[in-house]
């Protein structure tokens, strides 16, 4: 790989240095014990355009700084330049501002995200920058290994079998993205129209923000179907500080804008707990649309409705309980993928539904 002599000038910082092909984006906070393995996977990249490397540290209390440092000389020796900042305040600013701050110091047509704990495969930048090439206004993923192995089961099952169809139809699954951030990859020219991230810090979910943003702005969704990207799930992860109701709102409130605000009516499948729960988060719109829940479990279609008591309407609105082969679509799925034995999906194809047009998962 050679170095960068594409030159410009233009006044800002990072163009001043030369445009390189692949700015790799690193925000890191108390990253050191995985650092070492994350910037060598970095340096063994098989791609042989032009790289840099873009780190911003988020206020280390460790030597996260001295250990990118060290790895400066064998990545520039080796073509890929290197660009390193932060700040040493008393508190770190979040996922989103460290991003940002490491995207502005940062010169690459194309911007390959990567979590200072997991590590890339050889090929990933290389096939993600193909990938993109071709899919400019695009987040591109990839499959994952995760590790420790067996942690998070059903998610890992899920990044790495849903359809590409499914990456668009299952946006609103509490998975949040259908390419997960650590994953992505995409033009520097579509970051701009969709960003920057958020930078609300702790608790906000920037990557579920960003994601919805480029899907309203005709943003589409790819993945190559490589294993390119070791997912390292541990309890200091930054995504553990979300809370489930934070997600929920975001979820509810983008399903109500893209699909319900396209339906007249429709279906809640589940009359349990989630099924009244998403009934009960709905707008006063919204709920008048929901013509009937519906399940399989005899003693809620026996009970022929669900009452909602919380309501000021008088009277109080009863929404009929069907079994799900009476019922009609559309429907909004709200009964958990992947964990009753094969039995939803079963349901779902026996009445020749397809996903997107007459049901969307939203748990």
């Amino acid at each position: 790989m050679n170095p960068p002599k594409r030159l410009r000038t233009t006044g800002n910082e990072a163009d001043d240095r030369g445009a390189v092909d692949v700015s790799v984006v690193m925000p890191m906070y108390n990253a050191s014990c995985w650092l070492d393995e994350c910037l060598q996977a970095i340096l063994h990249q098989d791609f042989t355009g032009t790289m840099e490397l873009s780190v911003f540290d988020d206020a280390s209390t460790d030597d996260s700084r001295d250990v990118v440092e060290r790895w400066r000389e064998r990545l520039e020796a080796r073509g890929i330049s290197v660009v390193v900042s932060g700040h040493n305040s008393a508190q770190p600013r979040g996922v989103g501002y460290a991003k940002n701050k490491a995207i502005s110091q940062s010169c690459g047509q194309y911007y390959c995200f990567q979590d200072a704990d997991d590590v890339m495969l050889p090929q990933r930048v290389r096939l993600q920058y193909e990938a993109c090439t071709l899919h400019p206004n695009s987040l591109i993923g990839c499959k994952v290994q995760r590790v420790p192995e067996g942690s998070t089961e059903r998610y890992t099952r899920w990044i790495n079998t849903i359809t590409q169809d499914q990456l668009i139809t299952q946006v609103y699954t509490s998975h949040g993205p259908t390419v997960v951030m650590p994953t992505w990859f995409c033009s520097r020219n579509w970051y701009l129209k969709v960003g920057p991230f958020d930078e609300g810090g702790k608790g906000v979910p920037e990557d579920l923000l960003f994601f919805y943003q480029s899907l309203r702005q005709g943003g589409g969704v790819a993945r190559v179907d490589q294993c390119l990207l070791v997912y390292r799930y541990h309890e200091k992860a930054t995504t553990h500080s979300v809370t489930e109701e934070t997600i929920w709102k975001l979820r509810v409130d983008f399903l109500q804008e893209r699909v319900l605000s396209q339906w007249e009516s429709f279906t809640i499948w589940n009359a349990g707990k989630q099924g009244r729960k998403l009934y009960r988060s709905l707008s006063p719109t919204n709920q008048k649309k929901v013509k009937a829940f519906c399940d399989v479990d005899d003693n809620k279609i026996q009970k022929g409705f669900y009452t909602y008591e919380e309501s000021k309407q008088r009277p109080k609105p009863k929404i009929t309980v069907l079994h799900y082969k009476d019922a009609s679509a559309p429907f909004i799925i709200c009964v958990k993928l992947d964990m009753t034995g094969g039995v939803l999906e079963e349901n779902l194809n026996s009445l020749q539904l397809k996903e997107g047009m007459d049901y969307y998962h939203f748990n």
